[in-house]
């Protein structure tokens, strides 16, 4: 009996980036009050993923996917121009915690943001761990959509 082996490639995504693909990949990142979206064409089996760290761009300066809702359109857009049909994209959300004192709540405007985005884009979130006073580890699988996610301390 043939043993089988399962070739998946790595990317690590960075704060202020955004990762779209048909191919295997686990895609890892770690936020603490960023918020990465997770979208998978679920016919298509294409897959995406974004990690901003502000809710809103100002409209100064570089229009950046460091902001939500620059980093969500931006996602969005990609997954359509690599054939996801967005009839067939479901989300999961992840990050969002309050890791300060600050009364600026930027986890959880980030988060606030996401869910209305989504809403506005007709895209139903299946899946979310957001908010909270700990970061989270994710690994996305685009191939599958699955998501799996621990809780790390400082």
């Amino acid at each position: 009996m043939k043993e089988q082996t399962i070739n998946i490639s790595g990317h690590y995504l960075f704060p202020s980036a955004i990762f779209v693909t048909e191919k295997d990949y686990l895609v890892t990142t770690v936020l603490g009050s960023c918020v990465a979206v997770c979208l998978y064409d679920t016919v298509r089996k294409v897959g995406g993923i974004n990690h901003y760290m502000l809710p809103l761009w100002n409209g100064k300066g570089l229009a950046s996917p460091k902001f939500g809702n620059i980093a969500i359109e931006q996602l969005i857009t990609k997954m359509l121009k690599s054939g996801a049909k967005k009839e067939n994209l479901i989300a999961k959300l992840f990050g969002g915690a309050n890791q300060s004192s600050s009364t600026m709540r930027i986890g959880e405007r980030n988060v606030e943001l996401a869910i209305d985005l989504l809403q506005k884009n007709d895209i139903n979130i299946v899946a979310r761990s957001t908010g909270g006073f700990v970061g989270r580890k994710i690994i996305f699988n685009t191939s599958t959509g699955q998501v799996r996610m621990k809780y790390v301390n400082k």
